[in-house]
């Protein structure tokens, strides 16, 4: 433990969480590969299988390091061994399933009905293995009539209602400015994995886990389904303001913006002290949050009348001091830099490159997440092939 991190968060000599768990991963590209990555940040044996001569998908897409890799397939297979595999030869089958019969997680995110047809259908491998998990992480689930429909994140961003709650009132409905479905997605088979695997402690049953693109991201529309599932008011872009709190929005300072969050009227009111309007909580216009939102478009003005005086540096330290929670509007290039990221290791070197840390911070268990490279093709095939060699029973 240091002064700047007093948990030893970031001490890789603690044990890890998932030590023991081995996990066979199926999956390619972003929301499979994102699950399987937080489980072998947290400790898990994560075996990569990947077809021969090509891999993953991820593998040809950029942006490419100097060394011609992708660093698009690098974030998303730290700490995973890889084994290329014909699922079509049956001695390469044969081995598969010795795998599977030693694991306690199976990952995949192909079209439903690929596993099936692979002969290793979810709902079998579980009746064969009573103790296996078996997730399936896809873009409409494995049931549903558009559940045999391919999808990629901006699919599932346009379909789900994210996208079109994005942007400002004038313009285009926007694609959120991350992978935000297959990433949700990766998240929600994480979590679904990690509550089989207490039930399974617990029970010593098995499950099949199912998650969806399209559920996952259709769960984050909490503020849209507050009004189309409450009020049944259809609702609309609002650019960055909340919609159901003001002064939560982003407002111009003199050189670039800066986003306050005023969430109740105490805020209010050490807000309006640090900006020197000490009148405005006195104005019926704004004396409660309710009649801040109806009257936001002069409540803005009057706020930017002021904040456009200084540079958005200088308001932050004012209401930082003051108490008001508050944000320069950053370039995720000024965000890696940050103190705050650092200390807390969210940016880690592996293998001469530097990655995103984790963001699961433990007391008991290491935080610091995976620090092996992700995996050349085959990379651990040779020895992968000897310790699950098929034997007789």
């Amino acid at each position: 433990m240091t002064e700047h991190d007093p948990g030893g968060h970031l001490d890789p000599t603690k044990p890890q969480a998932l030590e023991g768990i081995t996990v066979v991963d199926f999956t390619h590209v972003l929301a499979g590969p994102t699950c399987t990555r937080m489980l072998a940040d947290a400790g898990a044996r994560v075996i990569k299988i990947e077809r021969p001569g090509i891999g993953d998908d991820a593998r040809q897409m950029g942006p490419f390091a100097d060394d011609g890799s992708s660093e698009y397939y690098r974030l998303a297979n730290i700490g995973k061994e890889s084994i290329a595999l014909n699922l079509k030869d049956a001695d390469d089958m044969a081995l598969v399933r010795s795998m599977i019969k030693h694991a306690d997680v199976v990952v995949e995110n192909f079209r439903p009905g690929v596993m099936a047809h692979l002969g290793l259908a979810p709902d079998d491998l579980v009746a064969e293995h009573p103790r296996l998990i078996v997730c399936s992480i896809s873009g409409f689930g494995q049931y549903g009539p558009m559940h045999q429909e391919s999808a990629y994140d901006t699919v599932i961003q346009a379909l789900s209602g994210i996208m079109d709650a994005t942007g400002w009132p004038d313009g285009p409905a926007t694609r959120v400015g991350t992978s935000i479905s297959d990433i949700t997605a990766g998240i929600m088979g994480y979590c679904g994995i990690l509550t089989a695997l207490v039930a399974r402690d617990r029970t010593g049953r098995g499950t099949t886990v199912d998650i969806a693109m399209l559920d996952s991201t259709f769960a984050l529309m909490e503020h849209g389904l507050m009004d189309a599932l409450g009020p049944r008011v259809r609702p609309t872009r609002l650019g960055n303001r909340h919609p159901f709190m003001y002064p939560i929005d982003t407002f111009e300072c003199s050189d670039r913006p800066i986003a306050i969050a005023v969430g109740n009227d105490q805020f209010f009111a050490l807000m309006c002290g640090a900006l020197g309007l000490t009148h405005l909580p006195e104005d019926a216009r704004f004396a409660t949050n309710v009649d801040r939102c109806a009257n936001h478009d002069e409540l803005e003005t009057a706020m930017e009348d002021v904040l456009r005086t200084d540079t958005a540096e200088a308001w932050r330290g004012r209401l930082i001091d003051a108490g008001v929670p508050v944000g320069i509007v950053l370039n995720v290039d000024d965000t890696r830099k940050l103190d705050q990221i650092a200390v807390r290791g969210m940016i880690k070197n592996v293998g001469g490159f530097d990655a995103p840390g984790t963001p699961l911070k433990f007391g008991t268990w290491d935080s610091l997440g995976a620090t092996i490279p992700s995996p050349e093709l085959d990379d651990c095939g040779d020895m992968l092939r000897r310790e699950f060699a098929p034997r007789p029973d």
